[in-house]
């Protein structure tokens, strides 16, 4: 007996296209083109949602050193110092002082210093 998959087919493919939605020409149209590409943007954004951690964290470090080395020390120096002096900023704050609060930053680098003298 011969089974027809109307429905459940016509469901499927909806429901890939319409994950499919805002892709570029056939892509968006064409169900098995669309499937193909919906795998690698689901590929692609599971990997750079970790990938994203490691960007950010690498931006803050830059942001960091920057301020750090118009105090006249390098950035490893200063969370050597940190660590030393028991403050326990993580780098998310620590850059975030240093784009906007300036001062304050500076207090801190103060407070490094001291810590490894």
């Amino acid at each position: 007996m011969r089974v027809k998959t109307g429905i459940v087919r016509r469901r499927r493919h909806k429901k890939i296209l319409k994950l499919a939605r805002g892709f570029y020409s056939g892509r968006r149209k064409h169900f098995r083109k669309a499937k193909e590409q919906l795998e690698r943007s689901m590929y692609y954004a599971f990997r750079d949602r970790k990938q994203k951690k490691r960007d950010f964290r690498s931006l803050w470090i830059v942001r960091i050193n920057a301020a750090c080395r118009m105090n006249d020390i390098s950035y490893s120096k200063f969370m050597h110092g940190l660590k030393l002096a028991n403050v326990e900023l993580d780098r998310k704050v620590l850059a975030d002082m240093a784009m906007n609060d300036l001062n304050a930053f500076n207090k801190v680098v103060t407070i490094a210093k001291d810590a490894l003298k």
